[in-house]
């Protein structure tokens, strides 16, 4: 029998580095970071309840200018149009919510009542309430309901977001301009309009962050209404609603 010597073992158990083949190396995964995952899915389940909420008070005051500005409806049917539209979008949001109960006509009965109930009541408290807080004097909060019922509880839901709101102007008459040493304007909707109602608020933004007024413009003007900013010592925004 051929014997093998040490070296020759040695050869052999080493050929593979004589031939050139490379050894395999195993590249180790990253390991994987699941907090980032549950992160982004909350973040996103956050914004999608945040726009639900947000949802009812938009469409309210969205669709009411609609009403009023195609279809030239009056102030009142305007939003009584929104208020309808409103409490179907909350009793759908309830249908969804408890679609496992049976009996979804008394579901609908009983939660379109409360739905309903709560809808007109918070309208009523827009239409009729400032605070004091959000009102630059009290000549302002006296004039209050002589603004659109519509642009009232505009500026009301806007103020659930930026509770320092404050308004400056309301009504004006002719008077008024020249008191404020400016030019009298004629087609100003500070005025009473045909509708009975002043469609117009100026809303102050000096001493205000730039995001700040950039949010609270685009509010209403995502709501509908037409916006101007007049800067200078009496900084404001001012809010109409042009028929």
């Amino acid at each position: 029998m051929e014997k093998y010597s040490e070296k020759d073992i040695d050869w052999l158990l080493n050929l593979h580095k004589s031939t050139g083949t490379s050894t395999r190396i195993d590249v180790q995964p990253k390991p994987r970071r699941p907090w980032k995952r549950w992160a982004l899915r909350l973040s996103l389940a956050l914004s999608a309840l945040l726009c639900l909420v947000i949802l009812p008070f938009f469409l309210l005051i969205r669709f009411s200018v609609y009403l009023n500005l195609t279809y030239g409806l009056e102030a009142w049917t305007s939003l009584g149009g929104g208020i309808l539209a409103t409490i179907v979008l909350l009793c759908v949001y309830l249908l969804l919510i408890s679609y496992k109960v049976a009996n979804k006509k008394l579901l609908i009965k009983i939660g379109g009542i409360g739905i309903g109930t709560t809808v007109m009541g918070y309208c009523l408290f827009s239409l009729f309430y400032l605070s004091s807080v959000n009102a630059k004097s009290a000549d302002v909060q006296s004039v209050y309901r002589s603004m659109h019922p519509v642009l009232r509880v505009a500026v009301s839901t806007v103020t659930l977001a930026d509770n320092d709101l404050v308004i400056t102007d309301i009504e004006r008459i002719e008077e008024d301009y020249g008191r404020m040493g400016l030019p009298v304007n004629q087609t100003s909707l500070h005025y009473r309009q045909e509708s009975g109602y002043v469609h117009a608020v100026d809303i102050r933004t000096l001493d205000r962050g730039f995001i700040r007024n950039a949010l609270l413009r685009g509010s209403f003007e995502v709501m509908g209404f037409r916006t101007i900013r007049h800067v200078g010592t009496a900084d404001h925004l001012h809010v109409e609603l042009r028929e």
